[in-house]
């Protein structure tokens, strides 16, 4: 099975998996040393589609199981890092009768209005995460009712858990002035108001419009 997303990155890994010098690699592939060494000086490059081709028949024609098997290890590896050390938050969608519960962040002279959202910590509950950072940020309380979905945000690249919650009780109060101007029920049918539709994430939108 071809690799659909070479990177120098991976044909580092390539090489490593052969346990190969990069004299021996370039020999190997029948490209130049100074083509290996690129890679190495720049691993998110994409090498050209001719060089992503003589990658792939080198992992699919001349490298055994033992090196395809370590190769993989690399690349899940690199992931699950990647993964580790990205910044995740979850995202409180609160729903009452024909509202949505929004808190305006304040970052210098620039104000905004979001959806109550907290870091998830490595290991903790992100749903858990969701419902305390409401309580907290607003005074509301609510309950997860369904997972919305997930997504590398496009603006700030975090890794989002979108939670759309049923309110419980309470009063939405600004619980966080040092980092919230103010917060507000934002009827669901004018919440474009609050947030350019353009971002937000589309299940959110057709969770609330569901209950209009």
């Amino acid at each position: 099975m071809d690799v659909t997303q070479w990177t120098g990155r991976h044909a580092c890994w390539l090489q490593d998996a052969f346990e190969d010098t990069q004299e021996e690699f370039a020999a190997r592939l029948g490209v130049s040393v100074r083509t290996v060494a690129a890679w190495h000086q720049a691993p998110d490059m994409v090498p050209k589609l001719e060089t992503r081709r003589i990658l792939n028949a080198a992992y699919n024609g001349k490298a055994g199981d033992a090196v395809r098997r370590l190769f993989i290890h690399y690349v899940r590896a690199h992931a699950q890092q990647m993964q580790a050390q990205a910044l995740r938050v979850a995202i409180a969608v609160v729903r009452r009768d024909g509202d949505v519960l929004l808190v305006c962040r304040q970052d210098g002279d620039d104000m905004t209005w979001q959806f109550p959202a907290g870091i998830v910590k490595p290991g903790g509950s992100a749903p858990k995460v969701a419902v305390r950072e409401t309580l907290d940020e607003t005074g509301v309380h609510c309950m997860v009712r369904k997972h919305l979905g997930e997504r590398l945000h496009p603006m700030t690249r975090a890794y989002c858990d979108y939670f759309i919650c049923d309110y419980v009780r309470g009063e939405a109060v600004n619980g966080d002035a040092s980092e919230n101007a103010d917060v507000a029920w934002a009827p669901i049918g004018e919440l474009s108001r609050y947030i350019p539709r353009d971002r937000i994430y589309p299940p959110i939108l057709e969770a609330l419009e569901a209950t209009v």
